[in-house]
């Protein structure tokens, strides 16, 4: 009785225990995460008819806090569980429709412990194209926007509990809605809600819907709570290097296009040149476009670094678009963190950031673009950051207006601006 006592014992010691279920939803894909004592050994199988994903993990077991299963989101309409005789737990899925399934187990990190994730793809899903002008063929500019983090990864978090996720994300929303209102420009998002894109996934997804831009929004975050101010990256040399490899070796796999142009059928050499001369274009191009959103970002909040950065962030390597991460403050930093959180101080933010981007696509404009064709005569209102040592007079001068219209448009009874304001330049 003894030895068989202690034989129970070690079994149930052995047991993992599936301790929580949590579901997040993507207009694309939805997310399945089971949060786990220790590590697992699992196996994943589809059923059809209805569609189902059950996952079978052993030895486990469903935790008695475990309580009622999650409510179904997106591809999931709900969520069964139990435990089997054999030591083995059991999660049934039920889907609205097909999926192609996967998963992977993930290590303990910040506040989640040891993790098997299942990442559900919406077979029947599909990204929209850019809209192409129907007027002399004249195609917007689409601009990529991509919001840090999201679902169960917050981010940084700053030292009154506010998410990165959240905060990236509203800015990210402000963001587009300036975009949308610049003529001959669009903006699209790597994700709408809070919900969880891989780093590959959200560039991807840029590529896919032809972007001339891609803009990754983050709020840094230090050990040292002194720590202030925004900044821009792009990519490195080395980063491009790693990734110039890893698009050779897949290009036999993937007809994936660099410019257009399709590297699988392309010797080794050849396609060498190609993908280097397409990086080295996007990241010329990236540090160009930087400099104009650190200028414009030094109008409302101090700068980390007065320069743009390289590093090899992999959400930056996409090889033919021109890619940067702006970290608009640091979420650690108690007052940044304060401002993070302000719709006032978002909203500058996004101006500052859209200003900066008009900027440089009205001095290098895409051909074929609208931009390209009415640069010199853009309709409608457009918005400038006052960064220090502006003038109205200088300003007038740079965007072809007077100074009394400039007071005007914005009821100023005087010339007295001051750093981080939002001036509307008078159309015509």
């Amino acid at each position: 009785m003894l030895l068989a006592t202690l034989f129970l014992a070690t079994v149930a010691r052995a047991e993992v225990l599936v301790q929580d279920v949590r579901l997040w939803a993507g207009p694309n894909a939805t997310r399945v995460v089971l949060d786990l004592s220790a590590p697992v050994g699992h196996k994943l199988f589809t059923l059809d008819h209805p569609a189902r994903v059950v996952v079978d993990l052993k030895p486990a077991r469903l935790g008695a806090g475990l309580g009622q299963m999650p409510g179904g989101t997106g591809l999931v309409q709900a969520v069964r569980g139990a435990n089997k005789a054999d030591g083995e737990a059991r999660i049934v899925l039920d889907l609205a429709s097909s999926a192609k399934p996967r998963s992977f187990l993930v290590r303990p990190e910040g506040r989640y412990g040891h993790r098997l994730i299942i990442e559900l793809d919406n077979q029947q899903s599909q990204l929209r194209t850019p809209v192409v002008r129907a007027n002399e063929g004249e195609r917007d500019l689409v601009i990529a926007i991509d919001p840090g983090h999201g679902g169960e990864d917050p981010g940084a978090i700053g030292p009154r509990g506010t998410y990165e996720k959240d905060v990236v994300l509203a800015v990210s929303r402000k963001l587009a809605e300036r975009i949308n209102r610049e003529p001959g420009m669009r903006a699209v998002m790597t994700r709408e809600g809070d919900y969880f894109l891989s780093l590959r996934q959200r560039v991807e997804r840029a590529r896919l819907l032809g972007a001339d831009l891609f803009v990754s929004v983050h709020a840094d975050a230090f050990k040292n709570p002194k720590a202030h101010g925004s900044s821009v990256y792009v990519l490195s040399s080395k980063g491009a290097t790693d990734e110039a490899a890893r698009w050779l070796a897949a290009r036999e796999n993937a007809a994936d296009l660099v410019g257009g142009v399709s590297l699988d059928d392309k010797d080794d050499l050849l396609a060498s040149v190609l993908l280097d001369l397409s990086q080295n274009a996007s990241i010329g191009a990236s540090l160009e476009v930087g400099e104009f959103v650190l200028e414009r970002l030094g109008a409302v909040n101090r700068l980390h670094k007065a320069s743009v950065q390289q590093a090899g962030f992999a959400v930056l390597k996409a090889p033919d678009i021109p890619s940067i991460l702006v970290e608009t403050a640091f979420i650690s930093n108690h007052d940044e963190e304060k401002r993070l959180r302000d719709k006032r101080y978002q909203e500058q933010l996004a101006a500052a950031l859209v200003s900066g981007i008009r900027e440089y696509f009205y001095r290098n404009p895409p051909p074929g673009t609208w931009v390209a064709h009415n640069r010199q005569r853009a309709p409608g209102p457009r918005e400038v950051v006052i960064a220090r040592g502006d003038t109205l007079s200088a300003i007038a001068t740079r965007y072809n207006t007077s100074v009394p219209a400039l007071r005007r448009h914005n009821g100023l009874r005087g010339d007295n601006i001051r750093v981080g304001q939002v001036l509307t330049i008078p159309g015509g």
